[in-house]
């Protein structure tokens, strides 16, 4: 399909001991024999050689592997070059390659290219990205799941069979005269009613693969001097908020990212809840309730010892007990400046952690993208089972059918290709 051939270091730009050189596109083979003097190594097998320009001046000594297409990532002829990680090395390649009139790749580009030539659908492509940046074991679990075609199958089962149910209703279209059995007409309404509900489930399903892609928030909130930035600094196990018996001291929200249950979660420690007539604290206020309300957990911070708090469906904190007070009921009792009840905080943030992300049975949703075009898809099987004529049905499960197409990259991607592979990094 492409023309050009492109080159990315893919290692990334950091300096290491070995620096990875990839290469796409049908110059491939006539630039790697180049630089490795004239020939090729077997296919698939690494080899070491010293590579030149085209001057003759020695870059490196290089493992070198060639990888003929259409068996390769991209589908094409591939090359990688397996260099000593200096900067000067990496940048005597790459100008050796640019006169070889090579292009450098864009971000993403050796993943659209893959997925253009038929290597992946677009949901694995996507996945790719996922796994690249997977900060924790989870994220790497759901991102391999999604890679192996899982999430893909998934949606292109749907379709599959909304394309029988298709055949059916043209045949309902066609053959109004025919007098096709009424068996025919039940199956199809059978059908669509399953693949329907199908979707709908997959939907309810709070939104668990997308949070744990993006992580989660847990708002810290309370009262001022109840100790919320002694809390956020133990758990952060580092200094991220100043500490002080001044109260009103936190006046914005402070962030930091932890990981609590093999789930990345951003703490936010939040300005201390209390009228005030000092407008950069009300603001502060405002603020703190907003991420209270938005927050996948919001931890409740009081003192041990305080009056019973109403708080339901939030985490009620006691801090400071290591000062002897008790309470309030239902609430963890902790001291977050001699870390007493602090592992038992910990294991009860991480089981919160891990039952928002959790999933069992089917894959789960991972993109606001795969969502609207299932809402679309639901939408229009809704219409279809309610239609009046069978024209209206048929095209209605076209609808559907076409929605489900832009999840995988089947039909109508051009407008989302330049959005999905623009956030890959460079040699991906």
């Amino acid at each position: 399909m492409f023309t050009d051939t492109i080159f990315a270091l893919a290692s990334g730009s950091a300096r290491a001991a070995i620096a990875v050189m990839r290469l796409s596109g049908p110059e491939s083979g006539l630039v790697v024999a180049a630089l490795c003097g004239g020939s090729l190594p077997a296919p698939r097998h690494a080899s070491l050689r010293r590579l030149r320009d085209a001057s003759g001046a020695m870059l490196d000594h290089a493992l070198v592997l060639w990888l003929p297409g259409p068996g390769t990532y991209t589908g094409e002829d591939c090359a990688e070059l397996h260099l000593h990680g200096g900067r000067a090395v990496i940048d005597g390649v790459a100008a050796a390659l640019t006169e070889a009139r090579l292009r450098p790749a864009e971000p993403g580009e050796f993943t659209r290219r893959a997925f253009l030539n038929g290597r992946m659908d677009l949901v694995e492509a996507e996945a790719v990205h996922d796994l690249v940046v997977a900060e924790t074991e989870a994220q790497r679990r759901q991102a391999l799941r999604q890679l192996e075609g899982a999430l893909g199958a998934l949606y292109q089962d749907w379709a599959d069979r909304l394309r029988g149910i298709l055949a059916y209703q043209e045949a309902l279209i066609d053959f109004p005269d025919e007098d096709l059995p009424p068996e025919v007409e039940e199956q199809l309404l059978a059908t669509l009613g399953t693949v329907h509900a199908e979707i709908r489930t997959h939907l309810d399903d709070a939104g668990r693969g997308e949070k744990l892609r993006e992580g989660l928030f847990f708002a810290i909130s309370g009262a001022p001097n109840v100790g919320k930035s002694t809390l956020i600094n133990a758990l952060a196990e580092r200094d991220v908020a100043i500490v002080s018996d001044i109260p009103g001291t936190t006046r914005d929200a402070l962030e930091t990212r932890v990981v609590l249950g093999g789930v990345p979660v951003t703490l936010v420690d939040t300005a201390g809840l209390r009228e005030t007539t000092d407008s950069i604290e009300a603001e502060g206020v405002r603020r703190a309730l907003l991420h209270v309300k938005n927050a996948d957990l919001a931890m409740i911070v009081v003192e041990a010892g305080s009056p019973p708090s109403d708080n339901p469906g939030h985490l009620l904190i006691a801090n400071k007990a290591d000062l002897g007070a008790a309470g309030p009921d239902g609430a963890l009792r902790i001291s977050a400046k001699t870390g007493l009840g602090m592992d038992e905080l910990r294991t009860h943030l991480a089981a919160e952690a891990r039952r928002m992300t959790e999933s069992r049975g089917p894959p789960p949703l991972t993109r606001a993208r795969h969502r609207a075009a299932l809402l679309a898809a639901a939408e229009h099987l809704d219409a279809a089972e309610n239609a009046d004529l069978p024209e209206l049905r048929g095209e209605d499960l076209r609808l559907a059918m076409r929605a489900l197409g832009r999840i995988t990259g089947h039909v109508g991607v051009e407008d989302i290709l330049d959005t999905v592979f623009s956030k890959f990094c460079i040699g991906k």
